[in-house]
């Protein structure tokens, strides 16, 4: 039988052409859109499966988890970007840290039980070197601040699931997105290929690491 998979964000962007490779890898790949018209459209072009998911709404989420059943591997894609300074728009901070920080928390929390109890279970956090503080921390708004935190939750939770669940972050780099602009130098499908490289590790493969372009990178 087919590993499964869940890609937040996945109608669109890096998450969708992370979806078209894992397809290509024989996963049996399931979309997360918050934007369930969205959703079906693109999971019409990919041959997947999708879900209506708002990963800012646990309700959501948890109504996801009980349409679908259990996942092989969660790639927590979905992510928003807001520039206005932090102390002078708190909803857009709230908003961030829900969909970068304690959406991909429960949606983990969720997964996690079934993976451990298949001994198998592969986790793809969405960072970005605006969330390295070897990097400068260099995102505006809370989009840094969050993106450090979903590093910090990587690495703590490296360390509290057991070794046949891995989970890694990675960042995609500069991508030619609808969030990165058409002037950013990858496609999405460069952007991707760390992704879904994470999402198919071998047993030897790493655990609790932040990757560019399969290479470790500074927290």
């Amino acid at each position: 039988m087919a590993r499964r998979a869940l890609i937040t964000g996945g109608n669109r962007g890096i998450g969708y052409a992370i979806a078209k490779g894992l397809k290509k890898e024989g996963l049996d790949v399931i979309i997360g859109s918050r934007n369930a018209e969205a959703g079906a459209e693109a999971a019409k072009q990919l041959d997947c499966g999708h879900v209506h998911l708002d990963v800012a709404d646990l309700r959501s989420i948890e109504q996801a988890f009980d349409d679908i059943g259990t996942i092989d591997v969660l790639v927590n894609n979905a992510g928003v970007l807001y520039e206005e300074p932090m102390l002078e728009n708190p909803a857009q901070f709230e908003q961030s840290m829900q969909v970068m920080v304690h959406g991909p928390y429960h949606l983990i929390r969720r997964a996690a039980p079934a993976m451990i109890d298949r001994q198998y279970g592969r986790i793809v956090n969405m960072s970005s070197n605006w969330g390295s503080f070897t990097e400068g921390l260099a995102g505006p708004g809370a989009y840094g601040v969050a993106k450090a935190a979903l590093n910090a939750l990587t690495l703590a939770l490296s360390r509290e699931l057991p070794s046949c669940v891995k989970i890694n972050s990675m960042c995609p780099g500069w991508v030619a997105t609808r969030m990165g602009g058409e002037t950013a130098p990858r496609t999405p499908e460069q952007g991707a290929e760390t992704g879904i490289w994470l999402a198919t590790l071998s047993e030897a493969g790493p655990n609790g690491g932040f990757f560019s372009d399969h290479h470790p990178m500074g927290w």
